[in-house]
């Protein structure tokens, strides 16, 4: 009998030459070269600033207009930073408001920071302001992701700016998960601003870092940069100082860099999302990032199936807070996604009960 499939943690390590993997997070488009030519020169071992190396923070810092090197903190991974994040903020009782559907790691990372999920929903990916509103009263603070993981759409400008406005009048902290800020396809992307609101990002996506594990927190408060220090300081200490000078060599790239990257991305997107309305199945238009959350019923056993039978991976929506939806990454190349989607087709036809 075939394993039960209960996270995304099975399938770490599953590797074959015929899987189709459209489950993981992870950009198979290579990293800068100058991101590793600096190694075989490099001897520098010793331990690092806690809040990060000083060249770096100051090149990031050059993203954010008005910051400096002091409100930046290099984290191992994005991953990190929430969590830091969500600690600092930590108060007894406190509601954190997290979108659904959520990243799946964001109701764990609050439970471990002893603290209680509330929820707004999304409405075809999008953020309902009315329903947003009612549920973000008595929060002490709301995470937003855009560019969004499961479901690649990208919030409204308009949207933000009164995001913006309500947390800024009734004094609740913003956590903007921005990690996927460089892969929007039709239009600019709008970073959330203001003194109550903590920018979240990592190296992972944009420049295809996953493994340096390197992200950072910019903070535009002292008092949270001073909390998170110390947290920090007693919990994982530095950043990697290897993977930090991998990432200041990824700021050295140029915006065409990021570009081309997001075109390749784009290309995917139309390919895999054009395919999948072909089979007739519902699924909104990725809009950024690198993922689309389709409607189909039984979750469980279409992904078990796929896997199981058809020698493809990908995750079932539950992980992520939304019944009868699979999400499914397009960090592959073309033949890949092609070669999926005909085994997909198959299923469909052979073995699927609408």
């Amino acid at each position: 009998m075939n394993k039960k499939i209960t996270s995304a943690s099975f399938f770490i390590g599953k590797q074959s030459d015929n899987l189709i993997s459209f489950g993981s997070g992870q950009p198979d488009l290579p990293p800068p070269k100058i991101c590793f030519d600096f190694l075989k020169d490099y001897k520098e071992f010793k331990y690092g600033e806690i809040q990060g190396k000083e060249k770096l923070r100051k090149a990031i810092a050059k993203n954010y207009p008005g910051a400096k090197k002091e409100n930046i903190i290099i984290t191992n991974g994005a991953s990190e930073g929430i969590d830091l994040a969500l600690r600092a903020l930590y108060e007894k009782d406190a509601k954190i408001l997290i979108p659904r559907p959520y990243y799946y790691s964001y109701p764990h990372n609050v439970k471990y920071a002893h603290m209680t999920c509330r929820y707004y929903d999304l409405v075809k990916g999008k953020i309902d302001i009315k329903n947003f509103k009612e549920k973000v009263k008595n929060c002490k603070a709301v995470i937003i992701n855009s560019p969004g993981n499961p479901t690649g759409t990208v919030q409204e400008i308009d949207t933000l700016k009164e995001i913006e406005k309500i947390t800024q009048k009734h004094g609740i902290y913003v956590l903007s998960d921005e990690v996927y800020k460089d892969m929007i396809y039709e239009r600019k992307n709008y970073l959330i601003e203001g003194e109550n609101v903590l920018t979240i990002n990592s190296f992972s996506k944009s420049y295809s870092l996953c493994g340096a594990r390197i992200g950072y927190i910019y903070a535009r408060n002292h008092d949270w940069i001073k909390k998170m220090t110390e947290i920090k300081t007693h919990t994982s200490m530095n950043t990697s100082i290897v993977s930090q000078e991998m990432a200041l060599m990824a700021t050295k790239m140029s915006q065409k860099y990021l570009n081309d990257q997001a075109h390749i991305w784009q290309k995917r997107r139309d390919l895999i999302y054009n395919g999948i309305k072909k089979l007739g199945l519902q699924v909104w238009k990725p809009e950024g990032a690198f993922y689309v959350f389709v409607t189909i019923k039984n979750p469980q056993k279409v992904m078990e199936d796929l896997y199981y039978k058809y020698n493809i991976v990908v995750y079932n929506g539950e992980w992520f807070g939304k019944k009868d939806r699979i999400r499914l990454s397009y960090a592959l190349d073309e033949k890949k996604i092609i070669e999926g989607l005909k085994r997909f087709k198959l299923y469909l036809e052979n073995e699927y009960q609408k």
